[in-house]
C-alpha cells in the first residue's frame, strides 16, 4: 500500500514538473514576444515624434506667409479686407423652439387601474 502511495506522489511530482517546465518556456516565450512589441511601440513613438517635428516645421506661419505671397497670382487668392468680416450683431442665430412638443399628451399612469388591461399592441 504504501509503495502504490510512493508511486502516485512520484508520478504527481513528475506531472508537476512537466507542467511547470512547460509554462516556463510558455512565459518565457510570451516575455520575448512582449519585448518585441516593445521595441514596435518605441520605433513607432519615435517616427510619430519625427512626423510630428516635420509638421511643425512645415507649417511654420513664416513659411506658410511666405508660400502664399510667391503662389497668390497662382491660386487667385483675394487680399484681405476689413469688409470680408462680420460682426456679431450680424450672426443669424436659430430661433428657440421646443424640442419636444407636449401639447397632446396621453396620460398612461392609470392604465392597469380598474382591471384594465394591455394587449402589447398600439392603435
Amino acid at each position: 500500500m504504501k509503495s502504490l502511495l510512493y508511486v502516485m506522489a512520484s508520478l504527481a511530482v513528475l506531472g508537476l514538473a512537466f507542467w511547470a517546465y512547460r509554462e516556463n518556456y510558455t512565459t518565457q516565450q510570451v516575455l520575448k514576444e512582449t519585448r518585441g512589441l516593445q521595441r514596435q511601440i518605441g520605433a513607432v513613438q519615435v517616427r510619430l515624434s519625427v512626423l510630428r517635428a516635420e509638421w511643425a516645421y512645415l507649417n511654420r506661419p513664416d513659411r506658410l506667409r511666405e508660400l502664399a505671397d510667391l503662389n497668390f497670382d497662382r491660386l487667385n487668392l483675394l487680399p484681405l479686407r476689413p469688409e470680408q468680416f462680420g460682426s456679431v450683431d450680424e450672426v443669424a442665430y436659430p430661433p428657440d423652439e421646443d424640442v419636444l412638443d407636449f401639447t397632446n399628451g396621453v396620460e398612461v399612469s392609470s392604465l392597469g387601474a380598474k382591471g384594465q388591461t394591455t394587449t402589447g399592441t398600439f392603435p
